[in-house]
Order: structure tokens, then C-alpha cells, then sequence
């Protein structure tokens, strides 16, 4: 079985949410079996809101990501969860 790469954009409930405690949470709400690679990295949104992008690596089977979707979607801070990329190793 292969693995896949996506890239997950995590939007913060506010402008106030501490991103670095929310990154921490992400880290920890990443299910057995998938691994967060390289930097959690904060881009730019508006009017001083930042979204933080994530790439995980997930194994090739259908619904991969789902179940890090749910997980990231339940941690608190996290305000909505979406796919930005996703590709084969």
C-alpha cells in the first residue's frame, strides 16, 4: 500500500486564538497511523486572521483523510477544516 500526502488548511475560531497552543493540539489530535510532516506553517488570511496549514501523510485507502478531518475539526480553536492538495508518494 502506498501513501498519500495532503495538505489541510485549519481556519481558527478568532483573531485571538493562540496558534501556537492550537498547533500543539493539532499535533496531538493526529490519528494512529498518520504522521504530520514538517512545520505546522501560519499563512496570512485578513484583517490579522492567519489559518494554519498542515500536511499529513496518510495511508492509500479510501476515506484517509477523513478520519483527520474529524479529528482536527473536534479539537478546540479549530473553527473549519478543508483539503487544499492531495497526491501519492
Amino acid at each position: 500500500m502506498g501513501e498519500v500526502a495532503a495538505k489541510m488548511k485549519v481556519m481558527p475560531e478568532t483573531v485571538e486564538t493562540d496558534l501556537n497552543e492550537l498547533k500543539e493540539k493539532l499535533r496531538a489530535a493526529v490519528p494512529e497511523g498518520v504522521e504530520v510532516y514538517g512545520e505546522i506553517i501560519e499563512e496570512p488570511v485578513a484583517f490579522g486572521l492567519k489559518a494554519l496549514i498542515v500536511t499529513i501523510i496518510v495511508g492509500d485507502q479510501e476515506g484517509g483523510t477523513e478520519a483527520v478531518e474529524e479529528a482536527f475539526s473536534k479539537v478546540p480553536g479549530a473553527e473549519n477544516v478543508q483539503i487544499l492538495e492531495l497526491g501519492r508518494l
